[in-house]
Formats: structure tokens, C-alpha cells, sequence
């Protein structure tokens, strides 16, 4: 297969949204999941698996897909990740993501192997992101959206590299939690920043 395409989309009947999220391995920052609604007739060229496209590429991509897609976004917080958990955490982000939708799925495809709680039937798709266009799709906006996010958090806790790692836990970014201490955005329950006291 060459990539993601619609075949588990197929036979349903209704729509069928793809999910995924964006941000459970971070030591900073929220969790952003993203809900996708594909209309057939304006598919964008190139969606694929988030982590198998250039960060130009995804770009592109995400403001072609809320052109013309339905779209929603949800997001955890740093102290809904520190309270439930992430895994938790990234669920709750998912069920948000679909709420957030003007339409009510007859099925939700996610990526991997959980089933957030939420009414709506659900078919989790281990390794979603390269099968599914979209989950795929899902995938893209969630990462931008999350990407951005950082992005303005750099500006605001300078020093961090978050610009360039996104939260992640980099050397960069390891060195500065040693050197500045953790931010309130910085995830307290992660080890990497427990080991340091909160500002």
C-alpha cells in the first residue's frame, strides 16, 4: 500500500470521522487531538501519516483540510495530563475533538487501541495514521495545531527550545530544565520534571 485511503471509511452509511491526537510524549505543553470529517468531492493531494511529512508539507496540508473538511479540535490541558494521566488525558482530548463537530458521526475511526468515552460507536485502527485518510487527516491538524501552539509558548517561556522541539524532551530542553528550573506549562507528572521543583 502506498498510503492512506478511504476503504475503512466505506459502508457505514453516514459519516465517518477519523481521529488522533498530537502530543502524549512531551514533557511541555498540552495534548491536541483533532476530529476529521472528509468531504469526498475535496480530498487535498498528499495526506498522509503526520510523521511522514515535512513540516511544509503538513502545513499546506492542514489549511487545505480546514477549507474544505469538517474539522474539530480538542485540547488537554497540562493540569488534566498531571491530574488523569496522558493516556487518559489524550482520550479526553479525542472526545472533545468529536463534540467539537457540527455533525454526529455514525462511526469514529481512532488510531490505535483505546475507545474514549463518549456515545458515539467506535472502531479503534492500530496504526490508523497510514491506513486511513481520515485519521491521517486528523493526525496533520492535530500536530499543526499543537505545533503552533508551542510555537507562541516559546515566546512566552524563552530559553526552552519549543520553537524548534515542541515540548519534547531534546537536549536543549533537558539542559534548560536544569538550568531555568520547570515552567507551568511543563508536565509536573512526567520524571524528567518532577526531579526539579516548580517555580
Amino acid at each position: 500500500m502506498t498510503g492512506p485511503t478511504l476503504e475503512l471509511e466505506l459502508g457505514y452509511g453516514g459519516p465517518v470521522v477519523g481521529v488522533d491526537e498530537a502530543g502524549r510524549g512531551p514533557l511541555a505543553g498540552p495534548v491536541v487531538a483533532a476530529a476529521v470529517l472528509l468531504d469526498p468531492d475535496c480530498i487535498p493531494d498528499g495526506i498522509n501519516d503526520s510523521k511522514k511529512l515535512s513540516e511544509i508539507a503538513r502545513a499546506r496540508l492542514h489549511d487545505e483540510l480546514v477549507g474544505c473538511a469538517r474539522v474539530g479540535v480538542g485540547i488537554a490541558s497540562v493540569e488534566e495530563i498531571d491530574s488523569i494521566n496522558i493516556l487518559q488525558a489524550s482520550l479526553l482530548a479525542m472526545r472533545r475533538a468529536v463534540d467539537a463537530l457540527d455533525h454526529a458521526p455514525v462511526m469514529v475511526l481512532v488510531d490505535g487501541n483505546q475507545k474514549p468515552k463518549w456515545p458515539y460507536p467506535c472502531r479503534p485502527v492500530i496504526g490508523g495514521d497510514a491506513l486511513s485518510l481520515s485519521i491521517a487527516a486528523a493526525s496533520i491538524i492535530a500536530k499543526v495545531t499543537r505545533d503552533r501552539m508551542m510555537i507562541g509558548h516559546d515566546e512566552a517561556h524563552p530559553g526552552y527550545g519549543w520553537r524548534t522541539n515542541k515540548g519534547y524532551g531534546t537536549p536543549e530542553h533537558l539542559d534548560a530544565l536544569r538550568r531555568l528550573g520547570p515552567t507551568p506549562l511543563h508536565r509536573r507528572s512526567f520524571a524528567p520534571v518532577a526531579q526539579y521543583h516548580l517555580l
